[in-house]
């Protein structure tokens, strides 16, 4: 696939990302809305259904396939066969966008034989978004709800990533749902090598934003998350300078394989 074709799926995943956003808000901002519980005991609100319409709405006629939270999960027989492949989460931290605590995104990831090579964050309530492409970089936009230029004028008016710190301290940012034991013994470890540890705790793929963005050192995760949970901001982190790598193997972590339950993986940026 060529730049200029690349360019404009980016583009088109970041208009899909603006319109799911827009479908979270109508119902986060509503009084109440019905949750329901999956066959894995994970919740799904109306939020998530029609996010994931506003996001298949465009991404469908672009010709390649979209493997969503929401949508069909199709057998590895016929996915494997895929060269490129949309990964989708329409609302990532649902958990979060129940307790309104604010910390939920859209993520839409560009993968190429397994490797995510574009990736798109949005962030509907603080209306943030985050992109990126292997050979253009990583970008944040600030206070952005529509956008009617082109992809080149929204790159001019971003933020590149990582953006500068100044600070001394190891940040470790950690999920808000998911603290367990393997994480302490992560941070304790730290801490003996390093005067100054913080940690930080962070619903959804904001935690691999705050990666991508400089604003934290390392992620570990020791606990299940699935392709469409981290394929978008491996994406972003990777084009930062970060790398998503699995604990064990120490190998990138790849996409639409056979099992689509990720293993236990760090996310990093030097320290």
């Amino acid at each position: 696939m060529n730049f200029s074709k690349r360019k404009e799926l980016l583009f088109a995943a970041i208009t899909a990302s603006l319109n799911a956003g827009k479908e979270i808000m109508e119902v986060y901002n509503s009084k109440d809305f019905e949750i329901q519980t999956k066959s894995d005991n994970s919740p799904l609100t109306i939020a998530d259904q029609r996010a994931h319409q506003a996001i298949v709405a465009i991404l469908d006629d672009l010709g390649l396939p979209v493997l969503s939270e929401e949508g069909e999960h199709l057998d590895y027989e016929i996915r494997k066969s895929w060269e490129y492949c949309w990964i989708v989460d329409p609302l990532d931290g649902t958990k979060e966008f129940i307790k309104r605590n604010d910390e939920f995104t859209v993520n839409i990831a560009l993968i190429e034989n397994g490797i995510s090579i574009a990736g798109v964050i949005y962030v509907p309530v603080y209306k943030q978004l985050y992109f990126s492409d292997k050979e253009l970089g990583a970008f944040r936009m600030d206070a952005i709800e529509d956008w009617t230029g082109d992809l080149d004028q929204l790159i001019e008016l971003s933020k590149t990533l990582p953006i500068a710190q100044d600070r001394k301290a190891i940040r470790v940012v950690g999920s808000r749902s998911h603290m367990n034991q393997e994480t302490k013994d992560f941070i304790s470890k730290l801490q003996e090598k390093h005067d100054d540890v913080e940690l930080i705790s962070k619903g959804s793929s904001l935690k691999l934003c705050m990666i991508a963005e400089g604003e934290a050192e390392v992620y570990p995760r020791y606990a299940p998350t699935m392709e469409w949970d981290i394929a978008a901001g491996h994406a972003i982190v990777t084009a930062s300078g970060g790398k998503v790598l699995h604990l064990e193997s120490d190998l990138e972590i790849s996409y639409n394989k056979p099992d689509l339950l990720n293993p236990w993986f760090i996310c990093k940026r030097q320290y």
